[in-house]
């Protein structure tokens, strides 16, 4: 892959002749170049120091973006630590957490879908015995044997 920069725009081809026939200036991409890496600045191409950061919080968002089924939630719940909806709230219930509202609670174990963003799944998940990575395995495969995997 070839590189060239025009009106500090990067201009990228599969080969060089693509970018030779109307461009002076082609370069080689570099070997660890991959989309939103590397930046335009002042007519040069340069790394982009908040890359990892902004990888990272697009990696979080798609995660929290994960939803499962409440069928599935359920299912998964009962195949990894024999309990239900009814156990959970039960057990919310009784341990009666500072950031649960147990209302609220009862009305999300009615939804539809569960969102990894939720941040019931996070809480009710650590009642659970679960980790984050646990959970976001689970959301991410929908198999309940990632819940059972040692915690990360």
């Amino acid at each position: 892959m070839f590189y060239t920069i025009k009106d500090n725009n990067l201009l990228i081809a599969e080969n060089e002749k693509a970018l030779t026939r109307y461009y002076d200036n082609v370069f080689p991409l570099p070997e660890n170049f991959e989309e939103g890496k590397y930046v335009v600045d002042n007519g040069q191409l340069i790394i982009d120091d908040e890359f990892e950061s902004k990888k990272e919080q697009a990696e979080q968002e798609r995660i929290s973006l994960l939803n499962l089924t409440a069928a599935d939630v359920e299912r998964a719940i009962y195949k990894a630590t024999g309990k239900d909806f009814d156990d959970v709230l039960a057990l919310v219930t009784q341990l009666q957490p500072e950031n649960i509202d147990i209302k609220a609670l009862k009305i999300e174990l009615k939804a539809n879908n569960f969102y990894r963003g939720n941040s019931y799944v996070d809480t009710v998940g650590t009642l659970l015995g679960f980790t984050s990575g646990q959970l976001d395995a689970f959301f991410e495969t929908n198999d309940y044997t990632k819940l059972l995997d040692e915690a990360e």
